[in-house]
């Protein structure tokens, strides 16, 4: 069943995430994975929710997901991900 990693991100350094972005993109690739949102405009229908900007993947299975997450491939792109923005991040099982 197919998994959704969501992810709500502040950038803070937006010359080194853009370096963050061409280093993660081949990462989700190599497991499987896609996006399916990636900062396009976001429009906040209820709650005090303030998003910045929103990314979803989607991988095949929440174990590939996190294989992809616990990585090696992704240590060094998290890293400055996390060095350049300001994130929260969820798996989340599909229907």
């Amino acid at each position: 069943m197919a998994a959704y990693v969501i992810v709500d991100i502040d950038v803070t350094d937006p010359t080194g995430y853009e370096k963050y972005k061409g280093q993660a993109e081949a990462t989700v690739t190599a497991y499987g994975g896609r996006y399916v949102v990636r900062g396009g405009q976001a429009r906040v229908l209820e709650g005090d929710w303030q998003p910045a900007r929103i990314v979803v993947l989607e991988f095949p299975t929440v174990e590939r997901a996190l294989e992809w997450w616990r990585s090696e491939e992704y240590r060094e792109p998290k890293e400055l991900r996390h060095a350049t923005a300001r994130s929260r991040m969820m798996v989340v099982q599909g229907v």
